[in-house]
C-alpha cells in the first residue's frame, strides 16, 4: 500500500453491496438449518430491495430457489465453500486510500482458534476469482482480525475491546501498544478507544465490539446498557458504561451516550444463556435492520431509540432468535462494502 492518506470508512457510508455466507446442512447450522433458513431470507430479501446482496453458497440453485422472492436483480450468488455463516468475520474489510478502495484480507482463525475456519478463510479469495470486487485491490495481511471487532467513526478513531484484540490465540505477537500501532497503521487512525469491560454470556467471538456499542455517527454511541442488578452482565456492562462516559470526540467534547436496552435473557436446550443483544444492527442504504427477540416492550424500545439515530433511514427488524442459536446476531452474519467495489 503507498504512502497516501488511509480512511476507514464508516458503516453509514454509500454501499454497493452487502455480502452474506449461506447457511447449509454441513456447517454448524445443521441441527437449526429450517429456523434458520427463513431468518437469512427475509434479511436477505430487505437488502436486495435497496442494493446488490452477494452470498456465498454451497448450492446455487437451492440458494436461488430460497430467495425466489428477492430481488433477483441484485442478487449475485457465488458458489464457494464455506465452514460456517459468519461474513462479518471471514470476509475483506475496506479502507481508502487517497482516492481508491482497496479489500484488506485478513486471517479468519475461527475467533482464536476455536473452531474450523479452514474454507472461511479463503472466503475473500475465492469472491476476488469470480469477479466479484472488479478491479479492486486486495491485500493480504498476516494479522488475525475480524470486521465484528472494529467499530469506526469515519475520522480517525476505532472503538474496539482490549479482550478480543489482544486474544493470545490471534495475534500473540503483538502486545498492545503494538497492537495498536499495527491499528492506526493499517486504517489510518489517530487514535484507539479501548473498551476494558463488558461481555456477554454465550459469545464466542472474546466480546466483539459489535455485540456491546457502535458508532451511529461520528458523536453519537449507542451501548447495551443493563438496569437489572441482579443479571449477570450488569457488573461488567456498568464499568464498560463508565468507560464510556470517559472517552471524548476528537474535537475534545463528550459523546452522545444512546443506552440500548439489555435484550431478553434466551437459554439453549441446556439452559446456557445465549448471546442476544439489539447492539447487533446493521445499516444499509436508506435502511437499518435491527434484531428483535420477541419481547415487545423492549423490542419496541429497542427499535424506537436505535431509529432516533437514523432518522434519514427505513426501519426494519427481524426476529434474530434463530441466529442467537449459534452465539451471533444480525450484523455478525453480514458485511458491507462501500459504493464503486461490487458492480
Amino acid at each position: 500500500m503507498t504512502n497516501e492518506k488511509r480512511i476507514f470508512p464508516p458503516e453509514w457510508a454509500p454501499q454497493s453491496a452487502i455480502a452474506f455466507t449461506f447457511p447449509h446442512k454441513e456447517s454448524d447450522w445443521a441441527p437449526y438449518l429450517d429456523e434458520v433458513v427463513p431468518t437469512f431470507v427475509e434479511i436477505i430479501s430487505i437488502v436486495s430491495r435497496h442494493q446488490i446482496a452477494v452470498v456465498v453458497c454451497d448450492d446455487v440453485p437451492r440458494v436461488q430457489q430460497l430467495l425466489a422472492g428477492a430481488n433477483s436483480t441484485n442478487l449475485r450468488l457465488i458458489s464457494l465453500p464455506s465452514n460456517d455463516t459468519w461474513a462479518r468475520d471471514h470476509n475483506a474489510i475496506t479502507i481508502q486510500v487517497g482516492n481508491q478502495y482497496i479489500l484488506l484480507d485478513f486471517i479468519f482463525n475461527g475467533w482464536g482458534l476455536k473452531f474450523p475456519a479452514n474454507l472461511d478463510n479463503l472466503i475473500t479469495k475465492g469472491l476476488v476469482a469470480n469477479g466479484v470486487f472488479g478491479n479492486t485491490p486486495v491485500v493480504s495481511l498476516g494479522l488475525a482480525i475480524e470486521g465484528g471487532a472494529l467499530e469506526t467513526d469515519g475520522q480517525g478513531t476505532l472503538l474496539t475491546t482490549s479482550e478480543c484484540l489482544l486474544s493470545p490465540n490471534r495475534n500473540p505477537q503483538l502486545d498492545r501498544p503494538s497492537t495498536e500501532e499495527a491499528l492506526k497503521e493499517i486504517f489510518g487512525l489517530q487514535r484507539v478507544l479501548w473498551l476494558d469491560h463488558g461481555y456477554l454470556e454465550g459469545d464466542d467471538t472474546d466480546s466483539h465490539i459489535d455485540t456491546l456499542a457502535r458508532f451511529c455517527n461520528h458523536e453519537t454511541i449507542a451501548y447495551v446498557h443493563c438496569e437489572d442488578k441482579s443479571d449477570i452482565h450488569y457488573e461488567a456492562l456498568k464499568r464498560m458504561e463508565d468507560q464510556l462516559k470517559s472517552f471524548s470526540q476528537l474535537n475534545g467534547s463528550p459523546y452522545n451516550l444512546v443506552p440500548l436496552p439489555m435484550a431478553p435473557a434466551r437459554y439453549d436446550e441446556e439452559g446456557n444463556r445465549l448471546p442476544a443483544t439489539y447492539a447487533n444492527f446493521l445499516v444499509f442504504n436508506q435502511g437499518v435492520l435491527i434484531p428483535v427477540y420477541g419481547d415487545f416492550l423492549k423490542d419496541e424500545q429497542a427499535k424506537k431509540t436505535i431509529a432516533a439515530c437514523f432518522p434519514d433511514r427505513k426501519v426494519y427488524t427481524v426476529d434474530c432468535n434463530s441466529l442467537i442459536k449459534q452465539h451471533g446476531s444480525l450484523h455478525c452474519i453480514t458485511m458491507q462494502f462501500p459504493k464503486g467495489i461490487v458492480s
